[in-house]
């Protein structure tokens, strides 16, 4: 039983449809005080975290969505709103590499697992940008100080700790714009009406636009399924 903590751009199908299920066991054992597997670390991590199980649920659902799978069963917990779990079973670079060594000779995640803080930047940057320009620019300037080999495990913590936060209308609207930047190239209609689309609406043409443009940098961001989950 696993709940991972880690963006479920990173998990392949496999694995993220057995973490819905999972999940659901472990709401339903926190709902109908459930015997089994009630004294399970990772059962135990979430009692008392209903709205952060609900908004992990959200995120899986998210991801499941834009690669073409329907979620028709809603979790609603809504204890302790913006308060996650404090510990980790694994700190999400060690989830990284149990990712890594699971998926040898096997189905990747949408997401590749990320070999330099670089590359796991590139992931993160546009989430990160939905949470602020100033935590942007900052992370930013670390990320040269990494060098190649570099053990990079506190920055992969750090990111999924910002990712936990609720980004302001401001920042999706900011991040959005920068992503659409990206896709906009091989966007065929209209660009004039772009600025009366919604939020939701624009994301859906960002993530129709990633899926056709072989430029794989708009697709391996985590923000191309999680910024759906707070709007």
């Amino acid at each position: 039983m696993r709940i991972w903590d880690i963006n479920p751009g990173y998990l392949n199908r496999q694995s993220l449809l057995g973490e819905h299920r999972e999940l659901h066991g472990i709401v339903s054992i926190i709902k109908n005080n459930k015997k089994g597997y009630s004294k399970h670390p990772e059962t135990i991590r979430w009692i008392g975290y209903g709205w952060a199980i609900n908004q992990r649920h959200r995120l899986l659902s998210a991801e499941m969505s834009f690669r073409g799978y329907q979620d028709k069963s809603p979790v609603n917990l809504r204890s302790n709103k913006d308060q996650w779990p404090e510990i980790y079973i694994d700190s999400p670079h060690i989830q990284m590499k149990l990712l890594k060594q699971k998926y040898i000779g096997k189905e990747k995640g949408r997401i590749p697992i990320p070999k330099t803080a670089q590359q796991l930047w590139e992931h993160h940057k546009y989430s990160v940008l939905a949470r602020g320009t100033s935590e942007y620019k900052k992370l930013e300037k670390l990320i040269s100080s990494y060098s190649d080999g570099k053990n990079f495990s506190d920055l992969h913590k750090r990111l999924t700790t910002i990712l936990r936060k609720r980004p302001s209308t401001k920042g999706i609207n900011t991040s959005l714009q920068h992503m659409w930047e990206c896709a906009s190239s091989s966007y065929t209609g209209n660009q004039d009406n772009i600025l009366s689309w919604s939020q939701g609406r624009l994301l859906t043409e960002i993530q129709r636009l990633s899926r056709s443009n072989f430029d794989t940098h708009l697709r391996s961001c985590t923000a191309l399924s999680e910024l759906g989950t707070w709007m």
